[in-house]
C-alpha cells in the first residue's frame, strides 16, 4: 500500500551517520550519493545532504541537521524519469511522482501552492538534484534497478499492467507526442526515457496500440485469405 513520503531521521554511526535499515526484511543498501539537494512539491529546494538507496526505500538525510530527513518506498513511487528541460525545472534532475494513498485533487491542489508548512500526506512529487549532473543517469538506472526489486502487488489474481519500463525504441516516434517537460529522453535512443511503477495512462496506452496493432494484422491477414480464395 502506498503510503508516500514521510519524515526519517533514524541514524547510526558518527558525524551525519547513515539511516537505519530494515535487516529483518533483508533491506541492503544499495548507492550512496553525496550531495544532493531535494525539493518537494513547489517547495524551495533543501540544503544538500546525502541521498541514500536501498533495495527497499530512497532516504535523503541532511548534512547540517542530523534530524532532518525523509525517505519514501520504491512501492509509493508511481514514476520516476531524468529531467533536464530547463522549462520544466532549471536544475537538472530526478524527477519523481509518489503515491500518497489520499484524494488526488486535493493533493494536487496541495502541491499547486507553495507555502511554509510542508505537509507531507499531500506531496505528491519529489526532485532529486546532484551536485554534479553527470550523475543523473547512474542514479536513474539504480533508481530502475530497485523498483524493479520492489514489483507493485496483484491484488485478487487480476493482471494489471504494472511495472513498465519505457525505451526510446519501444516508444518510437510516440515519444515525441508526449508534452511533459519532465519526461526526458537523450539523443542516445536506446537508454531509458522512464520507469512507471503503477497503471498509468502512457502505460495503458502503449498497451492498447500494441493490441489495436495486432488486431490491424489479423484484420489485413483475414481479408488476404478471402482474397485468395475467391481468385482460385
Amino acid at each position: 500500500m502506498a503510503i508516500g513520503i514521510r519524515l526519517f531521521s533514524e541514524r547510526v554511526g558518527e558525524g551525519a551517520g547513515q539511516p537505519v535499515l530494515d535487516a529483518d526484511n533483508a533491506e541492503e543498501l544499495i548507492h550512496v550519493q553525496p550531495g544532493v539537494s531535494i525539493v518537494l512539491a513547489n517547495h524551495p529546494p533543501q540544503s544538500p545532504g546525502t541521498l541514500y538507496i536501498s533495495s527497499k526505500k530512497i532516504v535523503w538525510l541532511s548534512d547540517v541537521e542530523r534530524e532532518k530527513g525523509y525517505a519514501v518506498d520504491f512501492l509509493s513511487l508511481s514514476l520516476h524519469a531524468v529531467s533536464r528541460d530547463p522549462e520544466a525545472y532549471p536544475s537538472p534532475c530526478i524527477y519523481a511522482q509518489i503515491e500518497t494513498g489520499t484524494d488526488e485533487e486535493e493533493s494536487e491542489d496541495s502541491d499547486s501552492e507553495s507555502t511554509d508548512i510542508l505537509d507531507l500526506s499531500k506531496i505528491t512529487e519529489m526532485r532529486l538534484i546532484p551536485s554534479d549532473p553527470n550523475q543523473l543517469d547512474q542514479l536513474f538506472e539504480i533508481f530502475c534497478e530497485c523498483a524493479e526489486l520492489n514489483p507493485e502487488p496483484i491484488e485478487g489474481g487480476e493482471e494489471e499492467d504494472h511495472n513498465w519500463i519505457f525505451s526510446a525504441d519501444q516508444l518510437g516516434n510516440d515519444v515525441a507526442e508526449i508534452e511533459d517537460p519532465d519526461w526526458f529522453t537523450s539523443q542516445n535512443l536506446t537508454n531509458t526515457i522512464g520507469h512507471s511503477n503503477g497503471d498509468h495512462d502512457l502505460a495503458r496506452s502503449v498497451l492498447e496500440l500494441q493490441i489495436n496493432d495486432q488486431r490491424f494484422e489479423d484484420a489485413e491477414e483475414m481479408e488476404h485469405d478471402v482474397n485468395s480464395s475467391s481468385h482460385q
